[in-house]
């Protein structure tokens, strides 16, 4: 003899989004109640006062930021007058290219930028190159004094550059490259901060690659080009970025080293040309400083996106 459900308990589980009498052959789980999800609207009512104010705060920081090199810019098509009777003023009243034609039709510009690009290039090729050697010892090779090795590296990042500077002024002195592209470049090919990026970065590439590697045959070298630097790109242009920039304005080695016109960079030119008899050429430094602004831009721009992963997985703060 069967019992039949009572009839509104048989209504109940015909209604839709009610629960039916529980069988004890299938018990409900958390699973089967489906917790309604809270309206979309809800959501941006509650979230939009956060997002508004958080749009405020980087718009302002944007401002900030940007503004300096706009008054750069718009100021290197002033005179000088105009920016001496108006120092915080923003729009030129009468715009002028004169500034850009001293530049580059007065004074020996291109010799200027060439020494600055040559320098530049080659003490950052430097410090990819030997960072990512010493870094990869450092990293994924055993051998005896490693972590003494790796000590000085942070030891020397606590020197201040001033100490090492007369010492490192004499020794190049001695060596007879004053006045010198290897006087301005050698000094820098090797940088304390790019070994330990570069060993920062390659510790967290798996050492089942360079063992598989070595199964197949590969020396160090090969693993080193083949392997390891491949994989290297967010480091290498991380590397690139700081050391590129660090070599383009770099001021004050250059100011001793180079002792002829033909040997100046970008910011000794700048320096000792923006100042005339009477008065600074404020105009002329403007105009300068945007054409020594650009080339970094340019750089950063296209390894922003590996500049950023770079910095993310070495753990630089």
């Amino acid at each position: 003899m069967t019992s039949t459900p009572p009839p509104a308990a048989a209504e109940d589980a015909r209604r839709p989004g009610r629960l039916g009498p529980v069988l004890a052959s299938s018990p409900v789980t958390d699973t089967d109640v489906v917790e309604p999800e809270p309206h979309p609207a809800g959501r941006r009512r509650r979230g939009e006062p956060t997002r508004w104010w958080l749009y405020v705060v980087l718009t302002l920081g944007l401002i900030a930021m940007v503004m300096p090199f706009v008054w750069m810019i718009l100021g290197s098509f002033k005179t000088d007058a105009e920016i001496r009777q108006n120092p915080t003023g923003f729009l030129p009243q009468n715009p002028t290219t004169e500034n850009f034609e001293t530049l580059f039709g007065r004074l020996d510009f291109t010799t200027f930028f060439l020494n600055s690009i040559i320098v530049a290039v080659f003490v950052t090729l430097g410090n990819i190159v030997f960072c990512s050697m010493i870094g990869y010892a450092l990293a994924k090779l055993q051998f005896r004094g490693k972590k003494l090795l790796f000590g000085l590296v942070l030891g020397t990042l606590m020197v201040p550059g001033v100490v090492t500077f007369v010492p490192l002024f004499v020794l190049t002195a001695n060596l007879g490259l004053v006045n010198s592209y290897p006087g301005l470049i050698l000094p820098f090919l090797i940088s304390p901060v790019g070994v330990f990026l570069m060993r920062q970065f390659m510790l967290s590439l798996p050492d089942e690659l360079i063992e598989a590697a070595r199964i197949d045959g590969a020396g160090e070298w090969r693993i080193f080009l083949r392997v390891i630097m491949p994989m290297c790109g967010p480091a290498i242009a991380t590397l690139t970025i700081l050391t590129f920039l660090a070599s383009w304005n770099n001021f004050l080695w250059p100011l001793v080293v180079a002792t002829t016109e033909d040997m100046y960079t970008l910011p000794v030119a700048l320096a000792l040309y923006s100042v005339g008899q009477n008065a600074a050429r404020y105009g002329l430094m403007m105009a300068g400083a945007v054409v020594v602004v650009v080339p970094v831009l340019i750089v950063f721009v296209f390894l922003q996106r590996y500049f950023v992963q770079g910095i993310a997985l070495t753990g630089i703060k």
